[in-house]
């Protein structure tokens, strides 16, 4: 939409490395050719650690990230982590990047930020980053006209308390055993491509598109909400829920998938 406006982006492949196999370093060739080549116009190379969420719910290799992390350093480029999916414990780490043991120099976040009731998004950066925005009495001017919503803030704030009294751990571990367990058995339904769980994401992915208009009608009646796309179907339950409503959830998919209620609704 906004072609010959813009600056231009390099796609890169996603990451080939499945975070549950030995890492691979020619996952890395495409990344590495790619800053080899573009290496003087890369402002900055984006992702979001470990987990790719709209691109797939793939979970990848922390050792690409590590080794990503090394070639944007060598070429100068900034590393920007888009946690906003990922952040504050859903993988099992307070943020992903934990997982490899590298920083960025800009980190987002959002979602877990404020559990989700209220919207609120942060940006953090580096020291270096802050100083090359704001040095010479120079601010960053830029903000939505909600930006720091006192409101937001204060939940932000609350939500951030809970965080600190360090249940999460417990609480994603136990939605993890709960959804290994409870979608297991669709690995071996008609249709299921794969099934993964990390922390508190748990993900059957089919072979094909679902009907998704179809499938969620399905989960209405069953009783339950979860939205599906393309050709997932994954659950991200809050932290809090009882152990008995991510048993019913994986249930539900199970049935799903089983009745094949994913392509006509049944």
């Amino acid at each position: 939409l906004f072609a010959g406006l813009l600056p231009q982006q390099v796609f890169v492949e996603r990451p080939s490395c499945r975070f549950d196999m030995p890492f691979d370093p020619a996952s890395l060739d495409d990344a590495r050719r790619a800053l080899e080549h573009h290496g003087q116009e890369v402002a900055a190379v984006i992702l979001e650690p470990v987990v790719q969420g709209a691109g797939g719910m793939w979970f990848y290799h922390p050792d690409y990230l590590r080794g990503l992390t090394a070639l944007c350093r060598e070429a100068g480029t900034l590393l920007i982590f888009d946690e906003i999916a990922t952040g504050f414990g859903r993988t099992g780490k307070f943020f992903a990047a934990e997982w490899a043991g590298v920083t960025p120099d800009i980190l987002c976040c959002g979602k877990a930020l404020t559990g989700g009731v209220l919207t609120l998004a942060a940006t953090a950066c580096t020291g270096d980053v802050a100083r090359g925005i704001c040095g010479a009495g120079r601010v960053f001017m830029h903000g939505p006209t909600f930006m720091a919503n006192a409101l937001a803030c204060a939940v932000a704030g609350a939500a951030l308390d809970i965080l600190d009294e360090n249940r999460w751990q417990m609480q994603i571990a136990g939605l993890e055993a709960a959804m290994r367990k409870g979608l297991e058995p669709c690995r071996s339904l008609p249709g299921v491509a794969d099934v993964r769980v990390l922390g508190g994401i748990g993900v059957v992915e089919m072979e094909q598109p679902v009907n998704t208009a179809a499938l969620q009608r399905f989960f209405v009646e069953q009783g339950v909400w979860i939205r599906p796309f393309n050709r997932l179907i994954y659950l991200m339950p809050p932290y809090a829920s009882p152990l008995a409503d991510v048993s019913r959830l994986c249930a539900v998919v199970k049935e799903a998938v089983h009745r094949g209620a994913y392509r006509t609704g049944v």
